[in-house]
């Protein structure tokens, strides 16, 4: 018999050593908008800002560096406003796909 494993057990993971070419970030940022999810769409950006650099994409957004901090935190919902600063400054657009039915 196999022993169970609680979830708080396992190790946090940590997106960011991951995303480390603009392919990545790319089916990174894909795959979390396909959750339909606005805070995960903030932490997933934020992970991508920590693997770029914070103080970089604050300063290319024009957002201070707590400022990013606070809105792109699991649980924030961040306005489109900064969710499009935040984009451009990490060099990436969100594209919007007809859904074929």
């Amino acid at each position: 018999m196999s022993k169970r494993i609680k979830v708080s057990d396992l190790p946090h993971f940590d997106a960011a050593p991951y995303l480390d070419s603009e392919a990545a970030i790319a089916v990174y940022l894909t795959e979390i908008l396909s959750e339909n999810n606005p805070a995960l769409l903030a932490a997933a950006l934020g992970d991508i800002a920590r693997a770029r650099g914070m103080s970089e994409i604050a300063r290319a957004s024009g957002i201070t560096r707590e400022a990013l901090y606070k809105a792109l935190r699991p649980d924030a919902q961040p306005r489109f406003d900064t969710i499009s600063r935040v984009c451009a400054a990490l060099g990436v657009k969100l594209v919007a796909q007809a859904v074929h039915a």
